[in-house]
């Protein structure tokens, strides 16, 4: 596949992402909290449509984060790193390494989003300045992705406060939001009940958020833990139109109780 091909295909599915989220249709993620690309390589291989990259909770660097980025379209899923703040350098660099677009957290006004969004877009729509660098082919597919890049890339922002779901109806309102993500601890937190996530209040400002997004035709997601069957049909069912299935760290913490379990169990055996 020559590199202008490459660059089509990126563009074709990056543009399909986009409309996944604004058509509400089923879209599944990875998620990848450790540096070593290899993982994301390998998760990229279950077929989901994108991997987050976790920046805001982890150490992982924007030199790290472009080996990833490229470990992502290598593997044939594209990749949206979760910014560790709302800094226009970040999505930059993010962008200009390869970044299909960004997750932003805590995302709690529109004057927020809109920021956000200008910082992604190249001009007129936004402020992005023009780079040459990985997502560009190192200057060999420049026009070409220049050409797409404002109509296809994907800005998902983080409500995760109080203040973030009352504002959630003016965030979506902003054209360069094209999906949410619920963030359901940070939430908790922020009402006063960190970690109950079944509670009432938490459950509906939840729903409030959902219905925020089904009236602007956007899709809302949101982390599932320790993904199932049973577990993303009972998300759908809430009206959550794409999920991040898990992650690496998530998935590790799991195994090593499984192993912890039987190591007791054999000890204890032997004993």
């Amino acid at each position: 596949m020559s590199d202008n091909a490459t660059m089509t295909s990126l563009n074709l599915r990056r543009a399909g992402l986009r409309r996944g989220l604004l058509g509400r249709e089923r879209v599944l993620g990875g998620w990848t909290c450790f540096a070593h690309p290899a993982i994301a390589e390998i998760f990229a291989r279950s077929g989901v449509d994108f991997i987050g990259i976790d920046m805001e909770h982890t150490p992982i660097s924007l030199e790290q984060a472009r080996d990833i980025i490229a470990a992502c379209h290598l593997g044939g899923a594209l990749c949206l790193p979760r910014i560790p703040a709302h800094d226009a350098a970040v999505i930059k660099r993010l962008l200009d390494a390869g970044a299909d677009g960004i997750i932003a957290p805590t995302v709690e006004t529109a004057e927020q989003a809109r920021d956000i969004a200008s910082w992604c877009a190249y001009p007129p729509r936004g402020g992005r300045g023009f780079g040459v660098s990985r997502a560009q082919g190192y200057g060999f597919d420049f026009d070409q992705y220049v050409g797409a890049w404002n109509d296809s890339f994907t800005f998902i922002a983080q409500v995760e406060t109080v203040r973030g779901m009352e504002n959630v109806e003016a965030i979506l309102a902003v054209e360069g939001v094209h999906g949410i993500m619920i963030g359901p601890y940070d939430l908790s937190g922020s009402l006063g009940l960190p970690g109950q996530l079944e509670h009432p209040l938490v459950v509906q400002a939840e729903e409030r958020i959902l219905r925020a997004c089904a009236t602007a035709g956007k899709g809302c997601g949101m982390h599932v833990v320790d993904p199932d069957a049973d577990a993303v049909a009972r998300r759908m069912a809430q009206g959550f139109t794409w999920l991040v299935l898990g992650a690496d760290v998530f998935a590790l913490w799991k195994w090593s109780e499984n192993l912890g379990a039987l190591v007791h169990a054999l000890r204890t055996k032997s004993s």
